[in-house]
């Protein structure tokens, strides 16, 4: 299979499952996030030797916690805690709320200690770290800042497709988005939502909506 340069492979996108299979097939590491895998695909369409580009973050294989066995002073890095039920128990407990969800800024903030391989920061550093980010917009500039949130860019060209006024005329607004996002994937285009996409496919809108 011939190899991607890595203009084509800046300016098409792909799913994780595609950068695994792109990773495995040029014997790169496979595991770890989209921005991870992006980052050793890049590295190795730049010319880096496969042998030099190595998984961003190194995960000791230890047992899980349990929840009676998190405290605040245990470590989040190769202490067996993970964002799981054991986990979301004991945060729904320190919180003092019946169900917890995990928030993207704390997964940001153990993905950045894992990479820096971070063995000294606890359960009560990841509290206060997150906890420090006290309003809506501090916390929508972590995610925002994140190389991660860019690898996004399907569920961030439906938000903004069904944030445009120009959504409230479809019923079924996610259809319209993938009809859009399928022209746009497939483009060298940027992987962006405008306005004149919805004019420019018009005529393939007209008709799913004809075929309903």
């Amino acid at each position: 299979m011939k190899q991607l340069t890595l203009n084509e492979f800046k300016q098409k996108y792909f799913y994780k499952t595609e950068l695994q299979d792109l990773c495995r097939q040029y014997g790169l590491p496979t595991s770890g996030t989209k921005a991870e895998l992006n980052s050793y695909l890049q590295a190795f369409l730049s010319g880096t030797p496969k042998e030099q580009i190595k998984p961003a973050r190194k995960k000791k294989q230890v047992q899980q916690l349990a929840a009676s066995e998190i405290t605040l002073r245990t470590p989040i890095v190769d202490s067996g805690f993970s964002f799981n039920a054991a986990s979301r128990q004991f945060f729904a407990q320190y919180f003092h709320v019946e169900h917890f969800s995990f928030k993207k800024e704390m997964a940001i903030i153990k993905r950045a200690a894992e990479t820096r391989h971070d063995t000294d920061m606890t359960v009560a550093d990841l509290i206060a770290q997150y906890q420090e980010l006290t309003s809506a917009k501090q916390r929508k500039q972590i995610i925002d800042q994140t190389v991660e949130e860019h690898t996004y860019q399907w569920n961030n060209f439906v938000r903004a497709f069904c944030q445009d006024p120009v959504s409230q005329q479809f019923n079924n607004k996610l259809k319209v988005a993938a009809i859009l996002w399928h022209h746009v994937k497939n483009s060298t285009k940027p992987k962006e939502f405008t306005f004149d996409l919805v004019n420019t496919y018009a005529a393939e809108i007209n008709q799913f909506n004809k075929n309903k």
